[in-house]
């Protein structure tokens, strides 16, 4: 393996990297989370393997888009709250007027054959490309047969026996929890890229490092953040209805998406359906 230099991306690479990644991430969350394994963790060395591993598993528990909420988390451990917020940004504005764009053409010229053809194209391109994500994030975070009968048994309970997604994760939190104490190697999240020469770090974040300062717990700071995002969440929706009234449709909308981010858990192939 190529030796590769280990050193803290300034914030202006970073911003670079999180606008490139709002252009070409393409295949919804298991492509944009394929192109960070790439990306941050085999090619500039920015996460190791083992922390972005434990960082996806905490983003899949929460509800909302887990590869976004996986951008803003290394975003904001790198360069603090700029840091996450730009990184949540750019994750999604270049997509804006890549979707304004192509539905100007879809509703412009949408029932021209060809037109339609090529969006028709698309669909098994897309699939094809989520696909190849799972089986590259697959084969890293399922890294014996214990791991891949869980996935299994997850995947036929979803799909076979429509078990209800909150069921499958608490299922698989159990038993992850039962066997984490009677075989620690068994579910652990996988090795990092292993000591370089010297003894120097193989990443610049990694979970044998010293936890950065703004990353410590901190009651009093959670208590912050929460109030101020928050009201940063509900001010709108809530002046739309003192402005328009309850019964508008925009508020409707906002007040309906507000209690679908709190249940989507399982990220955008839960909201789909």
């Amino acid at each position: 393996m190529n030796t590769v230099s280990i050193r803290a991306p300034t914030f202006a690479e970073a911003f670079c990297f999180w606008l490139k990644l709002g252009f070409i991430s393409f295949g919804g969350p298991a492509g944009q989370i394929a192109i960070m394994q790439t990306e941050l963790v085999e090619r500039r060395r920015w996460i190791s393997q083992s922390r972005f591993l434990h960082a996806l598993n905490f983003c899949m528990l929460l509800p909302g888009p887990e590869a976004q909420q996986l951008a803003i988390y290394i975003g904001w451990l790198l360069h603090k709250t700029w840091g996450g917020i730009v990184a949540g940004a750019l994750f999604v504005i270049p997509s804006m007027f890549v979707l304004w764009g192509l539905s100007f053409v879809y509703a412009a010229y949408g029932n021209l054959p060809w037109i339609a053809a090529i969006f028709y194209g698309l669909k098994p391109a897309v699939f094809a490309i989520v696909a190849f994500a799972v089986l590259r994030i697959g084969r890293k975070a399922l890294r014996n047969p214990v791991m891949w009968a869980i996935a299994v048994a997850s995947f036929a309970g979803v799909f076979f026996l429509k078990v209800p997604f909150p069921v499958i994760i608490l299922a698989a939190g159990l038993i992850g929890f039962i066997g984490g104490r009677l075989s620690p190697a068994m579910f652990s999240a996988g090795e990092g890229h292993g000591p370089t020469k010297g003894g120097k770090k193989s990443s610049v974040l990694d979970d044998e490092g010293e936890t950065p300062e703004h990353a410590r717990p901190s009651v009093r700071r959670a208590i912050r953040v929460c109030l101020i995002w928050g009201l940063l969440w509900w001010s709108p929706i809530l002046a739309v209805g003192l402005w328009r009234g309850w019964d508008h449709t925009l508020f409707q909308e906002g007040l309906f998406f507000a209690k679908a981010a709190m249940v989507t858990f399982g990220g955008a192939y839960a909201v789909l359906p």
